[in-house]
């Protein structure tokens, strides 16, 4: 009996050895997943044809700020942008697809962070690194070169292929209906009244802190929607004030190397657009800063999102 139970015993153990062990690249979706969700990304791409622009503020009351000066001549070669904001729905499904788990939060955060995932058209709030890896996997299960976008293609795209217009609207113009007590209601762009609507709404704790459905309101004549508005974006550049003196013209991509520390934060990265249009912030010159890593403790991954661009002389067809 003894020698019995020792040899059932040896092929449990032989059996267990062959058996392969969980790979982090197993994937959790199917091929129709993947193949309906890589059909989606590239149906919502915008064809952006090549040019020259004049890069930076070109009215004085546009943007007080020098770091959107000088006035700068660039050509650009054609591309493709999404026209939404990366989206909790599609960050998931890269996460999913990669056995990956979202960031993790200080507890007294967990909530409000739990929020603002939990509406799937809403955009997803992700550090530079973040974003930048789900641009390359994007490159990856499409065979295409995605990638962030520079901040010369993002203000490109945001004035409609370089017009000379201050929002990034169907009308390059920020039109609100104003309202007694801040009830400042948004015809073409979000305000704080229209986060806080939307988070009562969806039974959210976000109030002000809210971001809409990427479609909310009508795109620009290009055809991309929310490039003044609903969160911050993250572009390929490092950050540097004077980089407008000495940018290369054509298809700038930002400092070679990091240029540019803030107080203690370390070196930053260029966002552009905003979480809501004031006037200043979120106009299509406008630019700010973050660091790319944020932490688990830090508010402003509250207001960072991104899109990602293909840059291919190519067309896709919708």
């Amino acid at each position: 009996m003894n020698k019995l139970l020792i040899i059932i015993i040896s092929v449990l153990l032989l059996t267990a050895c062959d058996k392969p062990e969980s790979s982090k690249d197993d994937k959790s979706v199917s091929q129709s997943e993947l193949n309906d969700f890589i059909k989606n990304i590239e149906s919502n791409l915008v064809y952006v044809d090549g040019g020259d622009f004049k890069m930076g503020d070109f009215g004085e009351q546009i943007d007080p700020d020098s770091d959107s000066k000088p006035l700068h001549s660039i050509e650009l070669s054609r591309f493709l942008i999404s026209k939404f904001k990366i989206t909790n729905k599609e960050y998931d499904f890269y996460l999913t697809s990669n056995n990956l788990k979202r960031r993790a939060v200080k507890k007294s955060l967990q909530k409000w962070y739990d929020d603002l995932n939990v509406t799937p058209n809403t955009p997803a709030h992700i550090d530079w690194y973040e974003a930048e890896s789900y641009c390359n996997w994007l490159g990856e299960i499409t065979k295409k070169p995605f990638s962030l976008p520079t901040e010369a293609q993002w203000e490109y795209a945001a004035r409609s292929r370089g017009k000379f217009i201050s929002v990034a609207t169907n009308t390059g113009k920020a039109e609100i209906e104003h309202g007694i007590g801040g009830k400042d209601k948004g015809i073409n762009i979000a305000t704080g009244f229209d986060r806080e609507s939307y988070s009562k709404k969806v039974k959210t704790i976000l109030r002000s802190a809210s971001n809409l459905p990427g479609d909310n309101f009508p795109p620009n004549p290009l055809g991309v929607y929310d490039m003044s508005a609903n969160g911050y974006e993250w572009v390929k550049d490092w950050y540097d004030p004077d980089y407008y003196k000495n940018s290369p013209s054509k298809n700038p991509q930002g400092p070679t190397h990091p240029t540019y520390k803030y107080k203690d934060d370390g070196y930053q990265k260029v966002v552009r657009s905003s979480d809501r249009y004031n006037g200043i912030v979120g106009s299509v010159v406008d630019r700010s800063f973050r660091h790319p890593r944020i932490t688990e403790d830090d508010y402003f991954l509250g207001d960072m999102t991104a899109r990602c661009v293909v840059n291919a002389p190519i067309i896709v067809n919708n």
